[in-house]
């Protein structure tokens, strides 16, 4: 698992985990099932009002999935208040749920997360968050469903 920037920067560079399983839909079939919101961030690589969702204050046990295909991504217990207006999580459940990809425009180094099992945009990862993994997983909260 990535425990620190440096392994996000390498995973991001060098290649993503194999996922555990693959689901891959049509455009159509995404619009489907998803509100305009949630395929504008996921399938369409935005982002949601800071503030928007509730979730950012939800911090009863549980799993949190990938609002897309259900993939179980981060746990509660990883989870902790950024102040960012966004979900925030120190680390997902396993090495092979959240792919990375390195942006480097704009004059800074951003790491995009994405579902590794149906590549819905997530969120980005930080190097500034709590120990012990010092990552802050800024996840869009449409992004994601409580399981």
């Amino acid at each position: 698992m990535a425990g620190n920037w440096n392994e996000v920067i390498e995973r991001a560079d060098k290649g993503n985990f194999a996922p555990p399983t693959r689901v891959e839909k049509s455009e159509a079939e995404w619009r489907s099932e998803l509100t305009e919101e949630e395929f504008y961030v996921t399938r369409q690589h935005g982002t949601e009002r800071a503030f928007s969702s509730d979730m950012c204050s939800l911090f009863e046990p549980g799993r949190y999935g990938c609002k897309c295909c259900g993939t179980e991504l981060f746990d509660s217990a990883a989870k902790f208040e950024s102040g960012t207006g966004w979900p925030s999580f120190g680390a997902p459940v396993a090495e092979n749920v959240v792919a990375y990809h390195v942006d480097r425009g704009h004059g800074m180094v951003r790491v995009e997360t994405l579902c590794n099992v149906c590549d819905a945009h997530l969120g980005h990862v930080f190097p500034d968050g709590p120990p012990p993994t010092g990552l802050r997983y800024c996840m869009n909260a449409v992004a994601l469903q409580k399981l």
